[in-house]
């Protein structure tokens, strides 16, 4: 009778083995555990904080990248992971330069929660914390934009665009972009501006931007030499275009982002 019962339970161990491994799902290719095909975050959102009133963009390319840029000029960075239509984003936030959040901070880190459907929604709960320890929160709704769809590439992005927003490092400064990418500026504090501008995903709106700054002077000397890397995203839909760039950098001292919204000639 024992000997009958151990051949039934193996017998049962191996069924519900075989069971498990002929259910397993592969994860791979935007896949999850379950078979479900991950939501693509990829594009350009607008939208409002219902938190503060303020209005939020955010820039999403391809592989993830993401930056998100309220109007008061707090910038917001990390990689966006989905699973199925589950948002997680793990941030660093800006004061944009040369501002400071009300602490005195320009520095802190939060997460992002929330849900995103494909080139429709996004929607978002933020908590967040600066560097002086003052918490900030966000609820945020966001619609897919138009112009997301536009084709990417740095002849389409090539010209000059000025920078008049006032206080800004490269206030007045006319901003080149040649049609292989290049980038330069000259601002009459004395700072220059030498980098780049690329795009991995043709078919988005989206700009990969690094630069760095030199001979900067003042308040602004700080900046020389640190390396910035982040997202930018061209509307020649207004007239004229405005091309709005959001990157982050840090010395061995200090954290820094910089939101530069600019005007086409």
């Amino acid at each position: 009778m024992r000997a009958s019962f151990l051949r039934l339970t193996t017998t049962l161990g191996i069924a519900a083995a075989l069971a498990v491994g002929c259910n397993a799902t592969d994860n791979g290719s935007g896949s999850n555990s379950t078979g479900t095909t991950n939501a693509s975050a990829a594009g350009v959102w607008s939208g409002t904080d219902a938190s503060t009133g303020l209005t939020v963009t955010a820039i999403i390319n391809a592989a993830g990248e993401a930056t998100f840029i309220r109007s008061d000029g707090v910038l917001f960075v990390g990689t966006a992971d989905v699973s199925a239509n589950t948002l997680a984003v793990a941030v660093d936030g800006y004061s944009s330069f040369p501002t400071t959040f009300a602490d005195g901070s320009i520095h802190g880190i939060g997460t992002l929660n929330g849900t995103v459907s494909t080139a429709s929604m996004l929607s978002a709960t933020l908590t967040f914390t600066t560097d002086g320890n003052t918490a900030l929160t966000g609820s945020w709704s966001l619609s897919y934009s138009s112009i997301a769809n536009n084709a990417s590439s740095t002849g389409a992005i090539s010209g000059n665009y000025t920078d008049n927003s006032t206080g800004a490092v490269l206030s007045g400064a006319v901003l080149s972009i040649t049609s292989s990418g290049t980038m330069t500026s000259q601002a009459a504090n004395g700072c220059v501006l030498n980098g780049s501008v690329s795009t991995n995903d043709s078919s988005h709106n989206v700009y990969e931007v690094a630069y760095s700054y030199a001979s900067c002077t003042g308040s602004d000397a700080v900046l020389n030499g640190v390396q910035f890397t982040g997202l930018a995203t061209l509307n020649t839909a207004q007239s004229p275009s405005q091309l709005l760039i959001a990157v982050a950098g840090a010395s061995s001292t200090a954290k820094y982002g910089i939101v530069s919204q600019l005007s086409g000639s």
